[in-house]
Protein backbone atom coordinates (compact mmCIF):
# COMPACT_ATOMS: atom_id res chain seq x y z
CA UNK A 1 0.00 0.00 0.00
CA UNK A 2 1.04 3.15 -1.12
CA UNK A 3 1.95 5.58 2.19
CA UNK A 4 -0.26 8.86 1.40
CA UNK A 5 1.99 12.22 1.40
CA UNK A 6 2.69 13.91 4.45
CA UNK A 7 0.54 16.73 4.48
CA UNK A 8 1.65 20.31 5.17
CA UNK A 9 -0.04 23.12 6.88
CA UNK A 10 0.88 26.38 9.02
CA UNK A 11 -2.16 25.61 11.50
CA UNK A 12 -2.85 22.16 12.42
CA UNK A 13 -5.79 22.35 14.98
CA UNK A 14 -5.98 19.12 16.51
CA UNK A 15 -9.45 18.43 18.24
CA UNK A 16 -12.72 20.36 17.67
CA UNK A 17 -15.13 21.88 19.75
CA UNK A 18 -15.95 25.36 20.11
CA UNK A 19 -12.02 26.29 20.77
CA UNK A 20 -10.93 24.41 17.84
CA UNK A 21 -13.41 25.33 15.17
CA UNK A 22 -13.41 29.22 16.56
CA UNK A 23 -9.34 29.16 16.23
CA UNK A 24 -10.10 27.71 12.81
CA UNK A 25 -12.64 30.59 11.50
CA UNK A 26 -9.87 33.31 12.73
CA UNK A 27 -6.61 31.29 11.25
CA UNK A 28 -8.73 30.83 7.92
CA UNK A 29 -9.74 34.35 7.99
CA UNK A 30 -5.91 35.40 8.26
CA UNK A 31 -5.47 32.96 4.80
CA UNK A 32 -3.37 30.71 7.10
CA UNK A 33 -5.29 27.59 5.26
CA UNK A 34 -5.50 25.53 8.95
CA UNK A 35 -6.18 21.70 8.65
CA UNK A 36 -8.41 20.28 11.17
CA UNK A 37 -7.91 16.77 12.50
CA UNK A 38 -11.55 16.58 14.47
CA UNK A 39 -10.87 13.52 16.29
CA UNK A 40 -12.99 10.88 17.98
CA UNK A 41 -15.91 13.50 19.10
CA UNK A 42 -16.47 15.61 16.48
CA UNK A 43 -17.99 18.77 18.35
CA UNK A 44 -16.67 17.86 22.02
CA UNK A 45 -18.97 17.90 24.82
CA UNK A 46 -21.41 19.95 23.82
CA UNK A 47 -22.63 17.29 21.52
CA UNK A 48 -23.94 15.71 24.37
CA UNK A 49 -25.58 18.87 25.60
CA UNK A 50 -29.38 18.87 24.78
CA UNK A 51 -30.30 22.74 25.99
CA UNK A 52 -28.02 25.84 25.95
CA UNK A 53 -28.89 28.85 27.11
CA UNK A 54 -25.68 30.96 28.08
CA UNK A 55 -24.39 30.83 24.99
CA UNK A 56 -24.24 34.69 23.70
CA UNK A 57 -26.13 35.98 20.89
CA UNK A 58 -29.02 33.52 20.70
CA UNK A 59 -32.29 34.73 22.82
CA UNK A 60 -34.10 31.40 22.45
CA UNK A 61 -32.58 28.28 23.89
CA UNK A 62 -30.54 26.27 21.31
CA UNK A 63 -29.47 22.68 20.86
CA UNK A 64 -26.21 21.81 22.04
CA UNK A 65 -25.21 19.72 18.88
CA UNK A 66 -26.66 22.12 16.06
CA UNK A 67 -24.61 24.77 17.69
CA UNK A 68 -21.61 22.92 17.25
CA UNK A 69 -22.65 21.99 13.72
CA UNK A 70 -23.23 25.39 13.22
CA UNK A 71 -19.65 26.38 14.19
CA UNK A 72 -18.19 23.97 11.70
CA UNK A 73 -19.83 25.22 8.90
CA UNK A 74 -18.36 28.54 9.75
CA UNK A 75 -14.95 26.96 9.60
CA UNK A 76 -15.46 25.43 6.48
CA UNK A 77 -17.03 27.95 4.87
CA UNK A 78 -13.64 30.45 5.52
CA UNK A 79 -11.99 27.99 4.38
CA UNK A 80 -10.78 25.38 6.79
CA UNK A 81 -10.12 21.83 5.81
CA UNK A 82 -12.07 19.67 7.74
CA UNK A 83 -10.17 15.82 8.05
CA UNK A 84 -11.83 13.26 9.71
CA UNK A 85 -8.75 11.80 11.32
CA UNK A 86 -7.48 10.94 15.12
CA UNK A 87 -4.05 11.64 16.35
CA UNK A 88 -2.40 9.05 17.43
CA UNK A 89 1.18 10.78 17.74
CA UNK A 90 2.81 13.80 17.80
CA UNK A 91 6.13 14.98 17.82
CA UNK A 92 7.14 18.64 19.09
CA UNK A 93 10.78 18.53 19.58
CA UNK A 94 11.75 19.74 16.06
CA UNK A 95 10.22 21.79 13.34
CA UNK A 96 8.44 21.91 11.32
CA UNK A 97 6.04 19.80 13.98
CA UNK A 98 4.92 16.61 13.28
CA UNK A 99 1.58 14.36 14.16
CA UNK A 100 0.40 10.95 13.06
CA UNK A 101 -3.17 10.02 12.24
CA UNK A 102 -5.06 6.27 13.52
CA UNK A 103 -4.35 5.43 9.65
CA UNK A 104 -0.61 6.69 9.14
CA UNK A 105 -1.14 9.45 7.67
CA UNK A 106 1.44 12.32 8.61
CA UNK A 107 0.76 15.68 8.91
CA UNK A 108 3.54 18.46 9.49
CA UNK A 109 2.61 21.63 10.88
CA UNK A 110 4.70 25.46 11.04
CA UNK A 111 2.34 25.85 14.34
CA UNK A 112 0.14 23.58 16.16
CA UNK A 113 -3.36 24.44 17.92
CA UNK A 114 -4.53 22.05 20.30
CA UNK A 115 -8.11 21.93 21.77
CA UNK A 116 -8.88 18.15 22.10
CA UNK A 117 -10.99 19.25 25.39
CA UNK A 118 -11.54 16.82 28.73
CA UNK A 119 -13.91 14.07 29.61
CA UNK A 120 -16.11 14.56 32.60
CA UNK A 121 -15.77 11.63 34.48
CA UNK A 122 -19.03 9.50 35.04
CA UNK A 123 -20.04 6.85 37.49
CA UNK A 124 -20.82 4.80 34.34
CA UNK A 125 -23.63 2.58 35.77
CA UNK A 126 -26.02 2.12 32.79
CA UNK A 127 -28.96 3.79 34.29
CA UNK A 128 -26.87 7.55 34.47
CA UNK A 129 -25.66 6.62 30.89
CA UNK A 130 -29.37 6.43 30.49
CA UNK A 131 -30.42 10.32 31.87
CA UNK A 132 -27.42 11.67 30.80
CA UNK A 133 -29.13 14.85 29.59
CA UNK A 134 -32.40 14.45 30.88
CA UNK A 135 -31.77 15.17 34.63
CA UNK A 136 -28.15 13.95 35.00
CA UNK A 137 -25.38 16.20 34.26
CA UNK A 138 -22.11 17.15 34.73
CA UNK A 139 -22.14 20.51 35.00
CA UNK A 140 -24.24 22.84 37.51
CA UNK A 141 -23.05 26.11 35.76
CA UNK A 142 -24.85 24.63 32.57
CA UNK A 143 -27.90 23.02 34.00
CA UNK A 144 -28.81 23.90 37.19
CA UNK A 145 -31.11 26.50 36.34
CA UNK A 146 -33.56 23.97 35.20
CA UNK A 147 -34.02 22.57 38.69
CA UNK A 148 -35.81 25.66 40.16
CA UNK A 149 -37.24 24.41 43.91
CA UNK A 150 -36.57 21.12 42.62
CA UNK A 151 -34.50 18.32 44.98
CA UNK A 152 -30.75 17.89 43.64
CA UNK A 153 -28.31 15.14 44.41
CA UNK A 154 -24.50 15.67 44.35
CA UNK A 155 -22.27 13.08 43.86
CA UNK A 156 -18.51 13.68 44.97
CA UNK A 157 -16.13 14.90 47.43
CA UNK A 158 -13.67 17.47 46.61
CA UNK A 159 -13.73 21.02 45.87
CA UNK A 160 -15.81 20.90 42.30
CA UNK A 161 -18.36 18.95 44.28
CA UNK A 162 -19.05 21.36 47.12
CA UNK A 163 -18.89 24.20 44.77
CA UNK A 164 -21.49 22.71 42.53
CA UNK A 165 -23.83 21.67 45.49
CA UNK A 166 -23.36 25.24 46.97
CA UNK A 167 -24.18 26.64 43.30
CA UNK A 168 -27.04 24.47 43.21
CA UNK A 169 -28.86 25.76 45.84
CA UNK A 170 -29.49 29.33 44.15
CA UNK A 171 -32.38 27.30 42.46
CA UNK A 172 -33.06 24.05 44.04
CA UNK A 173 -34.85 23.58 47.40
CA UNK A 174 -32.46 20.89 48.39
CA UNK A 175 -29.62 19.80 47.70
CA UNK A 176 -28.09 16.15 48.96
CA UNK A 177 -24.36 15.77 48.63
CA UNK A 178 -23.57 11.96 48.41
CA UNK A 179 -19.93 11.07 49.17
CA UNK A 180 -18.52 7.41 49.29
CA UNK A 181 -16.29 7.89 52.31
CA UNK A 182 -17.01 9.67 55.66
CA UNK A 183 -15.14 13.23 54.87
CA UNK A 184 -14.99 15.46 52.28
CA UNK A 185 -11.67 16.39 50.03
CA UNK A 186 -12.40 19.72 49.60
CA UNK A 187 -10.78 22.53 51.20
CA UNK A 188 -11.50 23.70 54.77
CA UNK A 189 -13.20 26.71 54.12
CA UNK A 190 -15.41 25.27 51.07
CA UNK A 191 -16.49 22.61 53.82
CA UNK A 192 -17.52 25.15 56.52
CA UNK A 193 -19.30 26.74 54.22
CA UNK A 194 -21.13 24.21 53.27
CA UNK A 195 -22.34 22.74 56.59
CA UNK A 196 -23.20 26.27 57.48
CA UNK A 197 -26.03 25.69 54.80
CA UNK A 198 -29.12 24.87 55.62
CA UNK A 199 -30.06 23.32 51.89
CA UNK A 200 -27.45 20.68 52.03
CA UNK A 201 -27.78 17.77 53.30
CA UNK A 202 -24.54 15.75 53.64
CA UNK A 203 -25.08 11.68 52.59
CA UNK A 204 -22.00 9.40 54.04
CA UNK A 205 -20.47 6.89 53.09
CA UNK A 206 -22.97 5.88 49.79
CA UNK A 207 -22.65 4.97 46.54
CA UNK A 208 -24.69 5.13 43.65
CA UNK A 209 -26.53 2.37 42.47
CA UNK A 210 -29.30 2.73 40.07
CA UNK A 211 -31.22 6.30 38.68
CA UNK A 212 -34.55 5.53 38.87
CA UNK A 213 -37.20 7.81 36.13
CA UNK A 214 -39.67 7.69 33.39
CA UNK A 215 -39.17 6.75 30.23
CA UNK A 216 -42.05 9.04 28.19
CA UNK A 217 -41.02 11.55 28.97
CA UNK A 218 -37.64 10.65 30.08
CA UNK A 219 -37.18 12.17 33.77
CA UNK A 220 -35.27 11.55 36.93
CA UNK A 221 -37.17 10.23 39.64
CA UNK A 222 -34.99 9.08 42.43
CA UNK A 223 -31.63 7.32 42.85
CA UNK A 224 -30.87 3.82 45.18
CA UNK A 225 -27.81 4.88 46.98
CA UNK A 226 -25.59 1.77 49.01
CA UNK A 227 -24.14 2.59 52.23
CA UNK A 228 -20.67 1.36 51.56
CA UNK A 229 -20.36 0.42 55.37
CA UNK A 230 -23.45 -1.54 56.20
CA UNK A 231 -24.23 -2.68 52.46
CA UNK A 232 -27.67 -0.99 53.37
CA UNK A 233 -29.74 -0.01 50.36
CA UNK A 234 -31.62 3.40 50.38
CA UNK A 235 -33.96 5.07 47.92
CA UNK A 236 -33.56 9.34 47.65
CA UNK A 237 -36.47 11.21 46.27
CA UNK A 238 -34.73 13.60 43.77
CA UNK A 239 -35.38 15.60 40.01
CA UNK A 240 -31.55 15.94 39.39
CA UNK A 241 -28.40 14.56 39.75
CA UNK A 242 -25.25 16.04 39.01
CA UNK A 243 -21.70 13.89 38.87
CA UNK A 244 -19.08 15.79 40.05
CA UNK A 245 -16.08 13.18 40.77
CA UNK A 246 -13.70 15.28 38.35
CA UNK A 247 -12.73 15.70 34.56
CA UNK A 248 -9.87 13.90 32.46
CA UNK A 249 -7.76 16.52 29.73
CA UNK A 250 -6.91 14.54 27.01
CA UNK A 251 -3.68 15.41 26.78
CA UNK A 252 -1.52 11.80 26.99
CA UNK A 253 -0.73 12.34 23.13
CA UNK A 254 1.83 15.24 24.93
CA UNK A 255 3.21 13.77 27.61
CA UNK A 256 7.04 14.33 28.03
CA UNK A 257 6.75 17.12 25.56
CA UNK A 258 4.20 19.69 26.92
CA UNK A 259 4.39 21.04 30.56
CA UNK A 260 0.66 19.59 32.54
CA UNK A 261 -0.34 20.31 35.92
CA UNK A 262 -0.49 17.38 38.05
CA UNK A 263 -3.75 16.69 36.83
CA UNK A 264 -2.70 16.58 33.40
CA UNK A 265 -4.13 19.96 31.96
CA UNK A 266 -1.54 22.09 29.63
CA UNK A 267 0.42 24.72 31.17
CA UNK A 268 -0.26 28.32 29.02
CA UNK A 269 1.74 31.21 29.56
CA UNK A 270 0.46 34.13 31.64
CA UNK A 271 -2.53 35.81 29.39
CA UNK A 272 -1.55 33.73 26.28
CA UNK A 273 -2.31 30.08 25.03
CA UNK A 274 1.32 29.75 24.31
CA UNK A 275 2.72 26.38 25.66
CA UNK A 276 6.39 25.69 26.38
CA UNK A 277 6.85 25.25 22.86
CA UNK A 278 7.03 28.14 21.05
CA UNK A 279 4.05 27.76 17.96
CA UNK A 280 2.62 25.03 19.97
CA UNK A 281 -0.75 26.74 21.78
CA UNK A 282 -3.59 24.94 23.93
CA UNK A 283 -6.80 26.48 24.09
CA UNK A 284 -10.21 25.57 25.96
CA UNK A 285 -10.74 22.75 28.45
CA UNK A 286 -7.72 21.17 27.54
CA UNK A 287 -5.76 24.01 29.68
CA UNK A 288 -8.95 25.08 31.30
CA UNK A 289 -10.42 23.57 34.69
CA UNK A 290 -11.65 26.87 36.15
CA UNK A 291 -14.80 28.26 33.78
CA UNK A 292 -15.39 24.95 30.98
CA UNK A 293 -18.00 26.95 29.33
CA UNK A 294 -18.38 26.94 25.91
CA UNK A 295 -18.04 31.14 25.38
CA UNK A 296 -14.35 30.90 27.43
CA UNK A 297 -13.54 27.90 25.18
CA UNK A 298 -14.31 29.64 22.06
CA UNK A 299 -12.24 33.11 23.42
CA UNK A 300 -9.30 30.94 23.81
CA UNK A 301 -9.30 30.01 20.24
CA UNK A 302 -9.67 33.27 19.06
CA UNK A 303 -6.61 34.14 21.02
CA UNK A 304 -4.71 31.22 20.07
CA UNK A 305 -5.12 31.62 16.03
CA UNK A 306 -3.91 35.48 16.89
CA UNK A 307 -1.37 34.36 18.50
CA UNK A 308 -0.36 31.22 16.10
CA UNK A 309 -0.62 34.32 13.37
CA UNK A 310 1.84 36.79 15.32
CA UNK A 311 4.08 34.11 15.48
CA UNK A 312 4.02 32.49 11.86
CA UNK A 313 4.32 36.36 10.81
CA UNK A 314 7.53 36.78 13.37
CA UNK A 315 9.62 33.45 12.12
Amino acid sequence: MNQKPTKHTKVLIIGSGPAGYTAAVYAARAMLKPVMVAGMEPGGQLTTTTDVENYPGFAEVIQGPWLMEQMKEQAEAVGTEMIQDHISSVNLKSKPFEAIGDGGQKYSADTIIISTGAQARWLNIDSEQKFRGFGVSACATCDGFFFKDKTVAVVGGGNAAVEEAMFLTKFASKVKLIHRRDSLRAEKMLQNKLMANKKIEIVWDSVVEEVIGDENPKTVKGLKIKNVKTNKLDELKIDGLFIAIGHDPATHLFKDQLNMDKEGYLVTKADSTETNIPGVFAAGDVKDKVFRQAVTAAGMGCMAALEAEKHLSHN
